[in-house]
């Protein structure tokens, strides 16, 4: 089977690595909130016709290999699925809301977007598990002794 996909005039396969983060990076999306945001961002690109190859939601970010058809742009794309995720969670977890820093607004403003070209596997692998990655370097930092200054 071809890694391309087929609408009636084209063939193609546009994948990209997407990241963004909550506003000011608060480390929010853990437990049964990251589990809604992981459901919710599926639905909705399946919803928007677009497939989504890797998602890693860490606690205070969320990357993403998602396959979008080049009748889509990704700014649509991305505006669609942080506003309509959004839209669900403070639905969902009302407390969201309440809280002084977010407002109306969970997610913070731009994203980071770059093409997977030949390096599928490599971008794959570093969204699976950049999280195990980023544990073990803050792990090291957190071992070395530390000294007093006073």
């Amino acid at each position: 089977m071809s890694r391309f996909r087929k609408l009636s005039h084209c063939l193609w396969h546009c994948q990209y690595h997407i990241v963004w983060c909550p506003k000011y990076r608060y480390r929010i999306l853990k437990g049964q909130v990251g589990e809604d945001v992981q459901v919710t961002l599926r639905r909705l690109s399946a919803f928007l016709k677009c497939s989504v190859v890797e998602l890693n939601v860490q606690s205070d970010h969320v990357h993403m290999v998602v396959m979008i058809p080049p009748t889509k742009m990704v700014s649509k794309y991305v505006g669609e699925v942080k506003g309509r995720s959004a839209m669900r969670l403070f639905q969902k977890f009302p407390y969201l809301r309440q809280r002084p820093y977010y407002g109306n607004h969970f997610w913070a403003d731009g994203y980071c977007v770059d093409t997977v070209g030949l390096d599928e596997e490599k971008i794959r692998l570093y969204v699976r598990y950049q999280e195990t990655k980023e544990r073990e370097a803050e792990k090291r930092i957190d071992d070395q002794p530390r000294f007093d200054l006073n």
